[in-house]
């Protein structure tokens, strides 16, 4: 029922996000392939698809027969394809998503302080008054009062929690991802199949002009404070998922571009498999200290009204939280310089830079609406973030305003020297202070978002071999088991499709009168 209601929160958040931000969150049709002897077949799959259509309230899967889905997937593996789906879902940058929704609550009369940290409660008669403040940058201290603090940090939720008397409850779980160029894995749509290690669903996708794929789900053993990074084993799983699915092109790790990893603050509840914890949010209230973890960024709407109703009681004057205020600004479609700029960039400025767009364009200088090579950023959206959007050190600019540094070869290495004018102009950069950025921007860069050592990732292709040799030697006994689950999971999904069938038949009625 928890899965349930998720999915459905974030099917309707997901549908207006389309409606609102077009050009930051776009549309992304999937693949979904099925083949012989996966834990989950055709019907199984069909009948969540035919859920997840109803709480779309529109019907957008289809099946394909083994010879119609290699025209969509032309070269997936033909090994014992049974068919697959074809459906449609969203993706957008989760980096410009938040920072578009902080500028325009700027914009609004909001705070927002980049690079300060939150270290200690200022607790006062068992009750939380505030927060001490760090300046990370240049080493300041304050501190920061308020009638009610939300701790909304992620990962690093559990740290100021248990100052107030909470427990922990944050499992961090890390999922990486490798990135190749779009060339060397081609792929028009995202691909989904299940793991030959574990079942568990790999994405490939096209992301920005190259093809991303992930993710893992580990325990995150190391510490949060450190910048995550891809692990040998990590490396090596999602190696064996491309020449799984993509034996005919050869992959190696030389046509890999980079390497990211990010932590998921989930809630943990012991069970062994990390892929098994719910991935609802949760909202404590201690002292006055109100911290909310978990969920998935398409519901972060719906998580901060939950978070807004808790409060209420500490802050009556606060207005009622309303469902039908939007998340993001409506926006003029015309910008300066139109006939410069082609339709489709126009529409992602527009995403992306919200009302911001109109300055965007306008701050160009000569030849900076062109496009950067193998890119659809434009040169002006560097000049602009560095300006405007808190820069304060090198890999803000190229990994998370911008994501050059992980699309392009060895961060970006090609475009530093203009990279380098612009901050010496925007963010009055001396010299010695362009190397001392750099070096930490390419340490950051070989350390965290490049491969590991190629000594230290394990055979994939051994592993993957010895898997494949596995399968074809399960026992009968074992497919049984696997028929009598799939048959349970599609009656459970059955059952909940009655329901919804209803719901939508009654939406559709109220909706005719």
């Amino acid at each position: 029922e928890g899965k349930l209601l998720l999915t459905r929160d974030s099917v309707h958040e997901r549908e207006q996000l389309l409606l609102e931000g077009p050009g930051l969150i776009d549309p992304l049709g999937f693949l979904l392939t099925v083949y012989k002897g996966d834990s989950s077949g055709r019907w199984t799959y069909e009948m969540g698809l035919t859920v997840y259509d109803l709480l779309a309230l529109r019907w957008d899967h289809a099946y394909y027969s083994p010879q119609d889905f290699r025209l969509l997937a032309p070269h997936i593996s033909q090994d014992d394809l049974q068919g697959g789906f074809r459906f449609g879902d969203a993706q957008t940058d989760d980096a410009r998503l938040t920072l578009r929704v902080i500028r325009e609550a700027v914009a609004d009369g909001a705070i927002a302080i980049n690079y300060i940290k939150a270290k200690n409660l200022i607790i006062d008669h068992e009750d939380v008054k505030g927060v001490s403040l760090s300046d990370m940058l240049h080493e300041g201290k304050a501190l920061a009062y308020a009638r009610v603090v939300i701790n909304a940090t992620g990962a690093w939720a559990d740290v100021l929690r248990k100052q107030a008397g909470g427990k922990s409850h944050i499992r961090p779980l890390r999922g990486s991802h490798l990135i190749f160029p779009n060339w060397r894995l081609p792929v028009a749509q995202a691909v989904s199949f299940l793991h030959p290690f574990d079942h568990r669903p790999v994405f490939i996708f096209p992301w920005e002009k190259v093809t991303l794929v992930g993710t893992t789900d580990v325990d995150h053993a190391d510490s949060i404070e450190n910048e995550p990074m891809i692990s040998p084993n990590e490396t090596a799983y999602l190696m064996a998922a491309v020449e799984y699915q993509f034996p005919s092109l050869s992959i190696t790790l030389d046509d890999v571009v980079s390497t990211y990893a990010g932590i998921r603050p989930v809630i943990g509840s012991g069970k062994h498999d990390p892929s098994e914890e719910s991935r609802n949010h949760v909202i404590w209230g201690e002292k006055g200290l109100y911290t909310v973890t978990g969920g998935k960024l398409t519901t972060f709407r719906l998580i901060a009204l939950d978070v807004l109703k808790a409060i209420r009681h500490r802050i009556p004057e606060l207005p009622e939280p309303s469902h039908d205020m939007p998340v993001l600004n409506q926006i003029d479609q015309q910008l300066p310089c139109s006939n410069d700029i082609r339709d489709n960039c126009r529409r992602r400025l527009l995403g992306r830079y919200g009302s911001d767009a109109f300055a965007v364009v306008n701050s160009a200088h000569p030849g900076e609406l062109d496009a950067i090579p193998g890119t659809d950023y434009l040169w002006v959206e560097l000049r602009w973030s560095a300006r405007s959007e808190a820069v304060c050190h090198l890999d803000d600019l190229l990994l998370r305003r911008t994501r050059l540094g992980l699309i392009l070869p060895h961060g970006g290495v090609s475009i530093l020297p203009v990279v380098k004018q612009i901050c010496m102009t925007e963010l009055h950069w001396n010299e010695s202070q362009w190397q001392l950025e750099l070096a930490d921007y390419q340490s950051l860069i070989s350390h965290c978002y490049s491969l590991p050592s190629s000594e230290s990732i394990p055979d994939w292709k051994a592993l993957l071999s010895e898997v494949k040799r596995k399968r074809k030697s399960t026992s009968p006994e074992r497919k049984k088991k696997i028929i009598r689950r799939s048959s349970m999971i599609a009656g459970a999904i059955l059952f909940s499709l009655s329901i919804l069938a209803i719901v939508w038949r009654k939406y559709n009625q109220s909706t005719k009168i």
